[in-house]
């Protein structure tokens, strides 16, 4: 089987991902879009547990890109601070510690210096229940029990009223389940919700109407005439496919009178390709 060549897909694609996924597409109709399986789309949605990521914003305040590239333009052509700071309307200081930060006169790059400013941007807040080790326990046993997080929410505000810090939300509970680099709540517990899902699914999402898992044109086994029951009549066949490794498939063709096999390898397992004469 060819094998396609690995995609890295853009921001506006993972855009479009989260948009069909919090429309309640599956990863099959998604990874259609782009001419792919869903272990591709799979991949993207569940590193953040089916949850899409907020989308980070620049300060009003922080340094543009096109302001990082006047900077390094003055610096080649031997500008000093003062002059500009002048044609950016930013202090002097501010140029400054940007050129500073960033490899000094000789080394300052705008596209270096971008990245650098992204990374240094990076606040990672821990979760309540990172901080909160006694929460963590409570809501594990609960879970444990087979409460929802909903209840397990409502119990603690009854059990401590006056005590935000023993306070948690619903979803913050789910998310610290779903998205496991988290480090908080074991991927164990993920069986112990009653929808026993390793990923969010959107709550208008739902795969009925879409024909999954069913048969067009189905005729039940109960249908089929009494003289297969014995196999005294011969010329009736019955059909298999075995998937074997690598993406390799057999056709199986059995007589069952005289239990003559046939074998076909077929190209994949698609309706079309096994059937086809």
């Amino acid at each position: 089987m060819k094998r396609r060549p690995r995609i890295v897909y853009t921001d506006n694609q993972k855009a479009l991902m989260w948009d069909r996924w919090q429309k309640g597409e599956t990863m099959h109709d998604i990874a259609r879009l782009f001419d792919r399986h869903h272990p591709s789309i799979r991949r993207i949605l569940t590193e953040n547990g089916g949850i899409r990521p907020r989308q980070r914003k620049r300060s009003s305040l922080a340094l543009t890109v096109a302001e990082r590239e006047v900077i390094s333009r003055g610096l080649a052509i031997q500008l000093s601070m003062r002059e500009i700071a002048s044609q950016l309307g930013r202090s002097p200081s501010t140029v400054s510690r940007e050129i500073q930060r960033n490899g000094g006169y000789a080394s300052y790059r705008a596209s270096f210096a971008e990245d650098a400013a992204w990374q240094r941007a990076l606040r990672p807040k821990a979760c309540k229940l990172a901080n909160r080790p006694f929460l963590a326990r409570v809501v594990t046993e609960k879970l444990q029990t087979e409460w929802s997080p909903e209840q397990i929410a409502g119990w603690l505000k009854q059990r401590y009223p006056d005590d935000e810090r023993n306070h948690v939300s619903h979803e913050t509970i789910y998310k610290s389940l779903f998205i496991q680099a988290r480090g908080v709540l074991k991927k164990e517990l993920l069986a112990c919700l009653r929808t026993q899902r390793t990923t969010r699914r959107p709550r208008h999402a739902s795969l009925k109407g879409k024909g999954l898992g069913k048969i067009v044109d189905a005729v039940t086994i109960s249908e089929r005439p009494a003289s297969v029951e014995d196999r005294a009549v011969p010329g009736h066949w019955e059909g298999d496919l075995i998937a074997g490794t690598n993406g390799s498939h057999i056709a199986t063709l059995v007589e069952r009178h005289t239990r003559y096999v046939m074998l076909a390898r077929v190209d994949n397992k698609n309706t079309d390709t096994v059937i086809r004469p």
